[in-house]
């Protein structure tokens, strides 16, 4: 588990995927556990709105901070599977297990785009940053 939290580069493919897998979860985690904090404060409708803005600066964390990738192209796969993995663990444990209504919403759709965006933004200003 300590080798996820380095901001070393994985050797291997498999610890690169992993390493995605695991930060992906974290992220959506992060969002899940605010949506029942904000769920007991703020109004229903609203709730991916108070969400949002927390989600993304944890994500550049992450992203800054926690994941580096050697090719820019690395990024884009990065993205898209955090984006897979926010739309499935959303509709088993949100939309099927808890039976949320009425979920799909722009502030959701702004959330799966900026997932899939926000890596490659990074991706693109740390190899440019490099070069």
């Amino acid at each position: 588990m300590e080798t996820f939290l380095t901001n070393a580069v994985p050797t291997s493919k498999g610890k690169i995927f992993l390493n995605t897998v695991f930060w992906g979860f974290i992220l959506w985690l992060f969002g899940y556990i605010l949506g029942f904090v904000f769920f007991a404060i703020a109004p229903k409708e609203l709730i991916g709105w108070y969400i949002l803005p927390f989600g993304v600066a944890f994500t550049l964390f992450v992203l800054i901070k926690r994941v580096s990738r050697s090719e820019f192209g690395c990024y884009f796969g990065l993205g898209l599977i955090w984006t897979i993995m926010a739309i499935v663990l959303d509709y088993f444990l949100l939309i099927k297990m808890l039976n949320a209504t009425n979920y799909y919403k722009i502030d959701v759709y702004i959330y799966y785009i900026l997932t899939f965006i926000l890596p490659l933004l990074v991706g693109w200003y740390k190899f440019k940053k490099n070069n």
